[in-house]
């Protein structure tokens, strides 16, 4: 009887430790799928936001989304958006609803603790994270403690609001997303709204009653990376390897200078 338990073990953990073996990585179910799943949340041009004259997949642009498509056509496989917050992304990809997590990414070590993160691209020296304030509030800010007890929009879970909590002592409010930041700012529900600073230039030129502030986070960007659930170790390499490519062309000063252009055409953000 016992011998006959033994042996059952053993057939058991036998048969676990080779569907083990041939547990399919990420990479291989997307290159058999022949679909790869990205995350992303749109309100963030001109890296990812939505074009109204356009309709499914096609309506999400923005450098981000060239970028996506670009991997998508290096794998020759088809590639599907799924738009949801921007708090939401990270948890899309930990979880593995999604392949990867294209959403404007900077890197962070709390990021880089839950999710494995990409090489850089995107890299752009003149791109800073700040803070927005109304147009007529333009004088009043000037330094960090400008900004002390001022009820100030943020996202959750961004880059920003580590900047926002770690050199101000602003009150966050938290929001979904930076259309809606924006509303609270032009109303005067909130005092200011901390973003990079592209995105609010776009947002400016859009909303001339708003514009990034005379202060700016002691932060320099070192470019946009991808999340990427952890252990799937081929996947980011092949990320990576793909990444090098479009550095390489520097293809990602097109994809913007057309984002922007596009962006400021349509008056969305």
């Amino acid at each position: 009887m016992k011998k006959g338990l033994a042996l059952a073990l053993v057939v058991l953990l036998t048969i676990s430790a080779a569907g083990a073996a041939f547990a399919q990585t990420k990479l291989e179910g997307i290159m058999e799928s022949g679909t790869l799943t990205i995350a992303t949340s749109p309100d963030f041009a001109p890296l990812e936001f939505i074009d109204p004259n356009k309709t499914g997949q096609e309506s999400y642009v923005g450098l981000d989304m060239e970028v996506a498509r670009y991997i998508a056509d290096k794998l020759g496989v088809e590639l599907v958006i799924e738009a949801m917050d921007f708090s939401a992304v990270l948890g899309a990809v930990t979880t593995g609803k999604v392949d990867l997590g294209i959403s404007g990414f900077a890197y962070t070590e709390e990021r880089a603790e839950v999710v494995a993160l990409s090489d850089y691209y995107d890299v752009d020296d003149e791109d800073r994270q700040g803070i927005m304030v109304r147009t007529e509030d333009y004088d009043k800010y000037l330094t960090a403690e400008d900004f002390a007890g001022k009820k100030t929009a943020v996202q959750n879970a961004s880059l920003q609001y580590n900047l926002l909590t770690e050199y101000t002592e602003a009150v966050p409010e938290l929001v979904t997303n930076l259309q809606d930041g924006v509303m609270m700012l032009i109303s005067g529900k909130v005092d200011a709204l901390a973003m990079a600073s592209d995105t609010g230039e776009a947002f400016s030129t859009n909303y001339p009653d708003i514009c990034m502030s005379q202060y700016y986070f002691d932060y320099s960007s070192e470019g946009t990376v991808i999340a990427i659930q952890k252990g799937e170790d081929d996947l980011l390499a092949k990320v990576n390897e793909i990444l090098a490519e479009i550095n390489e062309l520097k293809l990602c000063t097109q994809w913007k200078a057309d984002a922007v252009a596009l962006s400021e055409s349509l008056g969305v953000n």
